[in-house]
């Protein structure tokens, strides 16, 4: 292995490799393609950093959903197989790939193909390294994240390691292999989630739906304040520093507590007197991607210091002289509650929930408050082996994910064992 950095600043980032690969330019391996489509009837392509080049169509929910926005797709990249697709906004978090499908992209999008005698699938996964977006980073034009963008001209004056071929091959062909290893245990482990998952909604449903005592049913706007919230994370100098609970906090977390991590933005005293997070309320995910995804519920625990609901979320405060907070909560996690607001979910690209469709919601809860204490500790002490057992699954996957991108990371540079 040799130091690149003994030999030339320019390519200090890169560190070390194999001592007979070579270093060049990407203006020397590949070539900018600026074919388009004539028709538009060409198979239309997406660009991800998840999920790198894959068709357009299988992301849609539903068969009447648009493909795009666009009146034609007249005038989009033409784009072959194995040609490396960027976008150019978003290099730096690795939106790009080596598509395996002939098809169209955006215009916006940089379509690139490879020269000579090598692999392009190799520098798919070298330019997805977190070595390789630093310097997209780096070398992206613009004042924030939202407007950098990878020009072709910076884009090829970056430098490159380049194995000999038959090393190129390889080295694909194992993490192809390792991919595939890592993708079996991901699915099994998310199999295993979603039954938990399951087990668990059927104790909450089960609990808020049958018991002891007398039972009414109440719409939400009766026993609850309800509010949708417009604070999101942009900062102006006259407005007041705030924590800010997000969608992806709500989405992934049961409880909100003050040991969380949580964003730091700014709101107006309006903003801040109206959705102020108080222990007790109950906040959840108005719209989403996915109508599964909506009405998810989290319930904060405890004060929270300087924390206001943000943005796509909605917030919930319980008249507890009917309902207890905590109980409201189950009930959002039950099954009965999921499949109402699914069916009520309107949207294209972005599916959501009027003020009316949860307000209008029906709520079951047994009229003794002692009642209700009794079913949440139920809930508690049946579902908590549960829990334990999804978190312990999703720690798993965060883990082999982590895996995979050190695995890759190492793979390009030379620096693992391929047999």
């Amino acid at each position: 292995m040799i130091a690149v950095a003994a030999e030339n600043k320019k390519t200090v980032w890169l560190g070390e490799f194999p001592s007979h690969w070579e270093v060049l330019r990407i203006k020397n391996l590949f070539q900018e393609m600026e074919n388009r489509s004539e028709t538009g009837s060409e198979e239309l392509l997406s660009v991800s950093h998840y999920t790198g080049v894959t068709l357009k169509r299988e992301s849609l929910e539903n068969e009447d959903d648009h493909l795009t926005n666009a009146e034609s797709l007249v005038g989009y990249k033409l784009v072959e197989k194995q040609d490396l697709v960027i976008n150019i906004m978003l290099a730096w978090n690795g939106s790009l790939g080596i598509s395996p499908f002939n098809g169209i992209t955006s215009p916006a999008y940089c379509v690139y193909r490879i020269k000579g005698e090598n692999n392009p699938e190799y520098f798919g996964y070298l330019f997805s390294t977190a070595m390789f977006k630093a310097e997209f980073r780096r070398n992206s034009t613009g004042i924030i994240d939202s407007r950098l963008r990878l020009y072709s001209d910076k884009f090829f004056s970056i430098f490159s390691v380049v194995p000999p071929k038959e090393e190129q091959d390889e080295i694909v062909q194992h993490i192809k292999t390792e991919e595939e290893k890592i993708k079996q245990f991901i699915q099994k482990k998310k199999r295993i989630i979603e039954l938990l998952t399951e087990q668990r909604q059927s104790i909450i449903n089960q609990a808020v739906t049958k018991g002891e005592g007398k039972w009414i049913s109440k719409r939400l706007k009766f026993i609850a304040d309800l509010k949708f919230s417009n604070v999101d994370k942009h900062s102006y100098e006259e407005e007041i520093p705030v924590r800010l609970c997000n969608y992806v906090d709500v989405y992934k977390n049961d409880y909100i507590t003050n040991d969380m991590e949580l964003m730091n933005a700014t709101a107006t005293e309006n903003e801040i007197e109206r959705f102020k997070v108080l222990k007790g309320d109950v906040i959840f995910t108005k719209d989403s991607e996915e109508a599964s995804d909506i009405a998810v519920p989290t319930f904060v625990k405890e004060d929270l210091e300087n924390v206001v609901c943000g943005y796509h979320l909605g917030l919930i405060r319980a008249d507890e002289t009917q309902v207890l907070s905590e109980y409201l909560f189950r009930s959002f996690q039950s099954k009965e509650i999921n499949s109402y607001f699914e069916v009520r979910a309107t949207g294209v690209t972005r599916v959501g929930l009027s003020l009316d469709d949860i307000s209008s919601v029906k709520i079951s809860f047994p009229k003794s408050i002692e009642e209700q204490q009794k079913i949440i500790e139920h809930i508690k002490t049946e579902t908590k082996t549960i829990d334990t057992a999804i978190a312990k699954a999703e720690r798993e996957i965060e883990l082999i994910r982590e895996y995979k991108e050190a695995m890759i990371s190492e793979a390009v540079m030379g620096k693992r064992n391929l047999n």
